[in-house]
């Protein structure tokens, strides 16, 4: 049983992966055709709140046969502090520093930068969960950076990356801010349905982060925007926030912050892969190591276990 829940985990976790390696290349296309940073944050927060609203709704309904007592959501006041503060980590200044940073950055840095994020998840799981760092999990998390690296130098080649200082920043904290959630709001996320966590995170995330949205919103030309720009903010508002946010919730619910983590290698693989199956890249030797490499990291990290496995890393 508990192998089925890890092999569900791992499942969700790479389909939330694969969701945020494809937001990245077209929610970066919605901000370059007339959608600012701070709108598609408010879009993706407003309409993630919503949709899992709604969701919940439904499966309350669905389960209205079972008694109140069964279906009532039973959040102390410290919960709901806790929740918030998942809020403000996980969503407000991850995607306000990832978004805005994406905006005014390449997607090729932005990608590098998320590299760190799992270096930065083992650093707090040690800190703050008393995780041991076990020499399996510091080499897998090495494995999966070398990978991850490996592909998107590689994507660079000759390319010119267009970074800019600022927004590579405004990535790595991001990256810290998001490792943090995983990391210190653990048990709370544990603690309740993903569903349930999801919709008080993203409606705490929409009270902070709307009203700054809304002088932009007045003066948004809503009929310049085109169909191709609408349907790419749709599947950031949906797959990139709803649908990735609800599976990765799960997942956290069985696998280790650290592991969890190491499914951001896989968010470049996930646009190498992509661009292969439109027929605008390539797969060769580099794109195979780098597979190889991330989930040769994933599995090492899933290996070492958080208190039995072997000695801590010197």
């Amino acid at each position: 049983m508990k192998q089925r829940s890890l092999l569900t985990g791992h499942l969700c976790m790479m389909g939330a992966s694969t969701m945020w390696g494809l937001m990245a290349p077209l929610g970066k296309d919605a901000m370059a055709n007339g959608i600012s940073g701070l709108e598609m944050i408010c879009f993706r927060v407003t309409g993630g709140s919503i949709c899992f609203w709604l969701t919940s709704f439904v499966v309350l309904l669905l389960n209205r046969d079972k008694g109140a007592e069964q279906t009532k959501e039973r959040i102390t006041p410290k919960d709901y502090a806790m929740l918030f503060g998942a809020a403000l980590f996980a969503i407000v200044f991850n995607q306000c520093n990832y978004i805005i940073g994406l905006s005014i950055t390449s997607p090729l840095n932005a990608s590098i930068m998320t590299t760190i994020m799992p270096i930065f998840t083992m650093i707090l799981a040690t800190i703050v969960l008393k995780e041991p760092l076990t020499s399996k999990k510091f080499l897998g998390v090495v494995l999966g950076a070398c990978g991850a690296a490996t592909l998107i130098l590689a994507s660079a080649n000759g390319v010119a990356s267009g970074g800019v200082l600022k927004g590579d920043l405004m990535c790595v904290a991001a990256q810290f801010s998001y490792s943090i959630y995983l990391t210190a709001f653990k048990s709370v996320i544990q603690k309740f349905p993903a569903i349930t966590c999801m919709k008080w995170m993203m409606t705490f995330a929409a009270l902070v982060v709307v009203p700054f949205g809304i002088p932009q919103f007045m003066e948004l030309d809503w009929a310049s925007i085109g169909n191709k720009t609408w349907a790419e903010t749709a599947f950031v508002v949906v797959g990139g926030t709803f649908f990735s946010f609800l599976l990765s919730t799960n997942a956290q619910k069985v696998l280790r912050p650290t592991v969890v983590a190491m499914y951001n290698y896989m968010q470049p693989i996930i646009a190498c892969l992509v661009s292969v199956l439109i027929g605008v890249g390539i797969f060769g030797w580099n794109q195979l190591v780098a597979i190889v490499l991330v989930f040769s990291g994933v599995y090492l990290v899933n290996k070492s276990k958080a208190k039995d496995d072997g000695q801590a890393c010197k």
